[in-house]
């Protein structure tokens, strides 16, 4: 009875306890109601007090069942007006059929929350409306079919339910059909989202499911309190986004890959020749595969798409450029030495002009604290040393830098051009360089790839098994075979 009033948003007289039920400030949320009857029902029992008091008085246990209650979200993209109808046509195909009694009721507290409560009668009804038992005891019999006496006296027996409405099955045949008329209903409406009420793993979807918030959490939510239920869907749906992401990249790297060996193709057979630039680099990422035996499967599966796009980016850029072998890469490198030198010259430089002004930086700031560590008695000197250690062993290193340097406070100016000077000549080294289609980082990618495999001592493979190298991990780690499994949420950013 209770449950009847909870969800209707009625005041119900309970005959068991003689009690009233006031649920009466839940009404303002109730969109709609209603009781649906099999034809064999009382008429009087599409009156909610009486349904539910004659429930409560056809069960003589203290821990009988009484009903069986279903909640279930309505979808948003559908018309209010339209979830009565919906929600009648489910009860009536899947639970009035079968001789259950429905009692639903709509909710909606404007929260974007829209659900039905549906309380379902237990017990079957005859022709004339009587509740019919739940069971029947059946008598165990022997292989000559005779009763099995037990040792007390009694026969051997056992209970058999009237109706299949218990069985676990039943979830899935309800479950199912809410997705099949919900759809119905989304499409009739020109709604273009549809349900499907398996789970992702069932689905065949490599992405993690959320948490249900609860009416608790979800408050707490609202009113901008952070939950660890929240922050863990949070969670789930950044990771989900950047699977998605990452499915997508490997789609457009798989294509990359593909185009670029075709092209390669084109005016050269790699297994005839001596080993190619991409040769050395599917190489090094070999090497580096096996280097990553002991890492976490999300960060091997990150790898392994950054080693993809760069292989990919390596073969695009010889077919542009016309270059395969080593010598012809040497040829080619030869011609902007020069300019690759400089901008190595210049990073040095760089380098170390950042690190004078940063001793200078460090000189001026601290030059007062050591100051004043000079200042006072000998108690006094050592108290403010030792309150001031940290800050009176950067100046001595910044002093001493500066002396071995032959620098002063007034060489800052100075050195702060000198680094604006060395930037922009730099720059403008890359900028002729781009405008050749020559990515300065991307060669020196590319050299230390062939420098790493030479001095290892690896023996080179042949170029179609260098290729399958580069697209095994794609194979084996982004979903591509039974065994992939989701990536984990804290899989780390590697590079």
């Amino acid at each position: 009875m209770a449950g009847a009033a909870y969800q209707s948003g009625e005041k119900l007289f309970s005959e068991y306890d003689s009690k009233i039920k006031n649920y009466r400030y839940k009404a303002r949320e109730v969109l709609a109601k209603g009781i649906l009857l099999p034809p064999n029902a009382p008429r009087s029992y599409a009156d909610r007090q009486i349904l539910w008091n004659a429930v409560e008085a056809a069960e003589k246990q203290w821990n009988s069942q009484l009903a069986r209650g279903i909640v279930i979200a309505l979808p948003r993209e559908l018309p209010p007006e339209q979830y009565e109808e919906l929600i009648r046509e489910y009860c009536r195909q899947q639970f009035v059929s079968r001789g259950m009694i429905a009692d639903y009721a709509i909710h909606d507290k404007g929260d974007g929350n829209p659900h039905a409560h549906i309380m379902l009668t237990l017990r079957a009804m005859d022709e004339e409306g009587n509740w019919l038992p739940k069971s029947r005891k059946v008598y165990a019999t022997d292989e000559r079919g005779e009763r099995i006496h037990l040792p007390s006296g009694e026969w051997k027996s056992y209970k058999v339910k009237t109706t299949d409405w218990d069985d676990h099955g039943n979830a899935e045949i309800w479950r199912s059909a809410w997705a099949e008329i919900v759809n119905r209903y989304l499409e009739r409406n020109g709604s273009p989202e549809r349900i499907d009420l398996r789970s992702y793993a069932r689905q065949g979807k490599e992405i993690a499911p959320t948490v249900h918030l609860g009416p608790a959490v979800a408050h707490m939510e609202k009113k901008g309190r952070r939950t660890q239920i929240g922050d863990y869907n949070r969670q789930v749906i950044a990771h989900n986004k950047q699977m998605t992401r990452l499915k997508e990249a490997l789609a457009d790297i798989g294509s990359r890959i593909a185009e670029a060996v075709d092209k390669l193709k084109t005016f050269k057979a790699l297994e005839k020749q001596a080993p190619s630039i991409y040769d050395y680099v599917s190489q090094f990422i070999r090497m580096r595969k096996e280097g990553r035996a002991d890492w976490p499967k999300g960060a091997k599966q990150k790898a392994a798409v950054s080693d993809a796009k760069f292989a990919a980016d390596v073969l695009r850029w010889m077919t542009e450029h016309q270059v395969q072998s080593l010598a012809e890469y040497k040829a080619f490198v030869a011609d902007r030495q020069e300019s690759f030198n400089r901008l190595a010259a210049i990073g040095r430089e760089v380098t170390k002009t950042e690190t004078a002004i940063r001793h200078l930086a460090a000189y001026e700031k601290l030059l007062p604290i050591h100051q004043q560590s000079k200042r006072g008695f000998k108690r006094t000197k050592e108290k403010f040393a030792a309150e001031h250690r940290d800050e009176l062993a950067a100046f001595t290193k910044a002093f001493r830098y500066m002396k071995a340097n032959g620098l002063t406070a007034g060489d800052m100016e100075r050195l702060v051009q000198e680094k604006k000077r060395l930037l922009a000549e730099r720059e403008s080294i890359r900028k002729a360089l781009l405008a050749e289609g020559i990515d300065p980082e991307f060669i020196g990618r590319i050299n230390y790839c062939i420098r790493t495999v030479r001095e290892s001592g690896e023996t080179m493979e042949q170029p179609e098994r260098a290729q399958q190298q580069i697209r095994e991990p794609l194979d084996k780690e982004h979903g591509r075979t039974k065994e992939a499994k989701p990536r984990r949420r804290d899989q780390p950013d590697v590079r």
